[in-house]
């Protein structure tokens, strides 16, 4: 291998180093978002008509489309009451795959909830995001959420994971 394939190929661990970086960061600053009430930036997350798809409590497939329809959850009265009393959405270390610009990370999200002054696993959920690259750097266009229930769909979205 001479100088310049070597330098290609360092080049592209590099890129694929940084996108992974770039979707860990993207990922996981959701949770702060989210538990500070930052609706708005929380949103800008996903690209314009980019999905949240989801289960669990009163919804059983639910997919809201951002920015808008995210905002309106986000500033609703049903999560702002989880804020004030104390939450934390916690996104575990996903596995990633990068294919060009466009990107599929899976792994799982919990919510833990303060009650009584105590914390407690409120909500685990496995989730498949799928991600763009954007001018503005990487972007969730669809994320899909299943709640651990034992149900066929949310192993359907573990295995997934063997497709990797």
């Amino acid at each position: 291998m001479d100088v310049e394939e070597r330098l290609a190929a360092l080049e592209a661990r590099v890129r694929a180093a940084e996108d992974h970086l770039a979707i860990l960061n993207l990922l996981n600053s959701y949770g702060p978002m989210v538990d500070s009430g930052s609706a708005e930036r929380a949103a800008q997350l996903w690209i314009e008509g980019g999905g949240y798809n989801f289960s669990g409590g009163t919804s059983q497939g639910t997919r809201l489309e951002a920015p808008d329809r995210l905002v309106a959850m986000y500033r609703g009265d049903g999560h702002m009451g989880l804020v004030k009393n104390g939450v934390s959405h916690l996104t575990a270390t996903p596995v990633i795959k990068v294919d060009g610009d466009e990107a599929t990370a899976l792994g799982y999200t919990f919510v833990i909830l303060r009650e009584d002054g105590r914390w407690f696993v409120f909500r685990a959920a496995i989730n498949e995001w799928k991600l763009v690259r954007t001018p503005g750097g990487w972007r969730i266009a669809e994320r899909f959420n299943r709640t651990l229930t034992g149900s066929d769909e949310s192993h359907q979205v573990m295995r997934r994971i063997l497709e990797q």
